[in-house]
């Protein structure tokens, strides 16, 4: 299956790397399905106040939060992939902290994965960019209706600019979608 010595670390995704394209332009990750992580709740925020430079409004983060829930996609990926995720999500500039968390899959397992964190946020909203990313992520992963409903209810900050991550993640999902046409 797997070569010797080669080690997998899951990954749940919450935000904008429930994407396929947008996960994809970071590392190598094959989709394990989805999964909830009780007692947390999504939030958005700005790290010590700064408004994300590359998404140009908040980002997302889970809090805990009894009774709620978050759900997600767990992805499974080497773990010489880590360091490549890690950068992404800016753990060497303090503004997110890799955590465990242990989410519970929709046939009942429970499995430990790696996530992440914001530290030090400000409550703010995400851009429309990024609010559409996740909503598009989690559409193409099949994450429940109602939660999909909560998702596209989230307010934005009206971020009318250019986002260009925005236009790379499109591109490649329209390039994917060329693919398996």
């Amino acid at each position: 299956e797997r070569p010797a010595g080669a080690m997998e670390a899951l990954y749940f995704a919450y935000g904008s790397n429930l994407l396929r394209e947008r996960l994809l332009l970071g590392s190598a990750a094959a989709p394990c399905g989805t999964a909830r992580l009780p007692d947390f709740k999504l939030d958005f925020g700005h790290h010590q106040g700064r408004t994300s430079p590359v998404w140009h409004g908040g980002t997302a983060t889970i809090v805990q939060s009894p009774g709620d829930e978050v759900w997600g996609v767990v992805w499974k990926m080497n773990t010489s992939n880590l360091s490549s995720l890690d950068k992404q999500e800016g753990v060497a500039d303090g503004i997110y902290v890799p955590v465990e968390v242990n989410v519970h899959t929709p046939a009942g397992k429970v499995l430990t994965c790696r996530s992440y964190q914001m530290r030090d946020y400000v409550r703010g909203p995400p851009s429309p960019q990024y609010k559409k990313v996740i909503c598009m992520g989690a559409k193409q992963n099949g994450l429940p209706i109602e939660y999909q409903k909560k998702l596209e209810a989230i307010e934005t900050n009206n971020y009318a600019g250019p986002v260009p991550i925005f236009e790379e993640i499109e591109a490649a999902v329209k390039a994917s979608k060329a693919n398996f046409a």
